[in-house]
């Protein structure tokens, strides 16, 4: 596979916190393989994490950060998946992917395995739309348009700074909502996901 042919192949880096051996990758394989991973490792800094032959990657450990930061490393959350803001902090690289290594390819209605990657890639490459809601919900999709009342002076868009969603099976509470809620499972899956933009005004935040 080209370079050409890989969205964004030389400026997106994708950022896994882990505790474990990574072979959740091998599913994402396809996906990620094209890509340089940065991973950083959680909790016993002597543990040797496994990761599959053939991914790009970069290791880190407890021992790289306070040797990196030396008495700032404390700022680098551990014992929680807050450790990959030491990836987002080394990466060079225009955009971050992050996903954590309990996370598995989920699949379509006609059984095909869904790119993530892929979609977020695409929400961040397309505008959004600041301070009004477009009820065609994606008016910068081939054939789509803005509807009646939409401003004009904001049909442009602005550059979207971060594309999240795109999450099904357990939903991503926080603790005590999933002890209330042990059951629930999201079985709905949509392209469209909320996107959030560089530029803000404080009356409508």
């Amino acid at each position: 596979m080209g370079s050409s042919s890989v969205p964004l192949k030389d400026e997106l880096d994708i950022v896994i916190p882990t505790i474990r051996n990574l072979d959740f990758l091998e599913m994402w394989r396809p996906f990620f393989e094209p890509y340089h991973l940065i991973i950083v490792q959680d909790g016993d800094p002597t543990k040797t994490i496994g990761v599959p032959d053939g991914f790009d990657y970069e290791l880190y450990n407890r021992n790289d950060i306070n040797k990196l930061l030396g008495p700032k490393s404390s700022c680098i959350s551990f014992k929680d998946s807050a450790c990959r803001c030491f990836g987002y902090m080394v990466s060079k690289k225009k955009y971050i992917y992050t996903i954590d290594d309990d996370c598995f390819v989920a699949k379509n209605p006609s059984g095909q395995d869904i790119n993530a990657l892929e979609q977020h890639i695409k929400n961040l490459l397309c505008p959004s739309t600041p301070y009004f809601f477009n009820t065609l919900y994606e008016p910068f999709r081939e054939g789509a348009d803005f509807v009646r009342g939409y401003p004009f002076s904001l049909r442009e868009g602005v550059p979207t700074a971060v594309s999240h969603g795109l999450w099904l099976n357990i939903p991503d509470y926080d603790a005590p909502t999933q002890m209330v809620k042990p059951l629930e499972r999201n079985t709905r899956y949509f392209i469209c996901t909320l996107t959030y933009v560089h530029m803000c005004n404080e009356r409508y935040m």
